[in-house]
């Protein structure tokens, strides 16, 4: 007996997050249609049905027929599950910047917002108060109260174990327990997880891998950071660091983790430095300082040759770091991602053009379209993946019951 009744929980949680992904985003579906879309039995259907009418995560229809009409038996039970019954909060922590999504139960976004972060130099408690702000405003444009949210995921740029741990000796996130300030000042359920990995999470979800199950996400701005999914399952390794990039370092052509605007803006300015005849010159104002690898991409743009000439770089350097992951993982695709993501096109056909001379399965090669809120989509999507999965424990305020079931 001590054995059945927890195997019998468990099973009964994995059945009630397969009737809530069902759900989601399907409208008003019977008894049939879920045991169709679950394969699970009828009695298995209803009796969960109930339960997650009763938290609240589902509402039930009533069933009204036209005046004459005849039907056999009596009529099918229908079911709609509550998009605004709760909601999640999405949390990128940038080096600059920090953005906030909410969204409801559906993964739709209600409020976006981004604020200024300054994380060297600055006191765990006044990081702290900007997280608060900005989880204020989120939920105020959301118009959706704290009670609401039943979970949080942040995004941090560095590893992080299967424990929720960051893996790093840097003295910013010694002293910056984000789960901890966070769940301290507003009871809520944390999440943390690498901001590569989150992006990986989103493009799979809504971006131009949808339905990839061999999947590698590169953030590629000023650094190179990688999540990567096998079989539809975010890999961590052993300790969280699957997907680090630091061996780049020792790779032929490559040398370190730095991404791709780093690169475009440091070559650029060479150029300008060294007297090129260009039109970075002009866009910089004659000061190699403030070129920026935008104004590479645009001078690239316009077919200056040697803006083309510094991408053309760019990619095969490119080419070479997709090619390493490639070799290890062997991906169906790699996104490129994060704020260069809407610039990267200009890169894909020569990064795939001397793809294969790194690699003998090269995969195919695409700019995501999710743009810089690629992380925090991630993390809401995290963080709704973890309400479906503890959907009999982690409930709705409905019923007055929300507070006594979160975990």
């Amino acid at each position: 007996m001590s054995e059945t009744a927890p195997s019998t929980q468990l099973v009964r949680r994995i059945n009630a997050s397969a009737m809530l992904k069902a759900m989601r985003g399907a409208g008003v579906l019977t008894g049939t249609d879920l045991m169709a879309g679950t394969g699970l039995s009828r009695a298995t259907v209803i009796s969960i049905c109930d339960e997650l009418v009763r938290l609240g995560w589902l509402r039930e229809l009533e069933n009204q027929r036209d005046a004459g009409d005849y039907v056999k038996g009596r009529p099918a039970r229908r079911f709609v599950f509550d998009d605004r019954a709760a909601s999640v909060l999405g949390i990128d922590i940038g080096a600059n910047k920090i953005t906030a999504i909410v969204a409801d139960m559906a993964g739709a976004p209600l409020s976006q917002v981004t604020m200024p972060f300054r994380a060297d130099n600055v006191p765990a408690d006044e990081r702290a108060d900007v997280l608060d702000r900005l989880a204020a405003r989120a939920l105020a444009d959301a118009d959706v109260s704290a009670d609401s949210v039943l979970a949080v995921s942040v995004g941090v740029a560095a590893p992080v174990s299967r424990d929720g741990e960051v893996l790093t000796v840097q003295e910013f996130w010694r002293s910056f327990d984000v789960r901890g300030i966070v769940s301290e000042r507003h009871g809520w359920h944390v999440l943390l997880e690498n901001d590569a990995n989150l992006a990986a999470l989103a493009e799979r979800w809504l971006g131009v891998a949808q339905g990839v199950d061999h999947l590698v996400v590169m953030l590629a701005g000023d650094r190179l950071g990688s999540g990567v999914l096998e079989s539809g399952r975010l890999l961590h390794g052993q300790l969280g660091g699957f997907g680090e990039l630091g061996y780049l370092d020792q790779l032929d052509g490559v040398g370190d983790t730095h991404g791709i605007a780093h690169y475009a803006a440091l070559w650029g300015r060479e150029a300008v430095r060294d007297g090129a005849k260009t039109a970075l010159r002009g866009l910089c104002g004659g000061d190699p300082g403030r070129l920026s690898a935008e104004m590479v991409f645009s001078a690239a743009g316009d077919g200056d040759a040697v803006a083309v000439g510094i991408l053309d770089r760019v990619a095969h350097r490119m080419a070479r770091v997709i090619g390493s992951l490639s070799t290890m993982t062997n991906p169906e695709l790699v996104v490129i991602a994060g704020a260069v993501a809407e610039s990267a096109g200009a890169l894909l056909p020569a990064i795939s053009r001397d793809l294969p001379q790194f690699t003998h399965t090269p995969p195919r090669v695409l700019a995501s379209t999710l743009g810089e809120g690629i992380v925090s989509l991630g993390a809401v999507r995290h963080a709704l993946d973890y309400v479906e999965e503890n959907a009999l424990d982690v409930y709705p305020a409905s019923l007055g019951k929300g507070s006594s079931g979160r975990s």
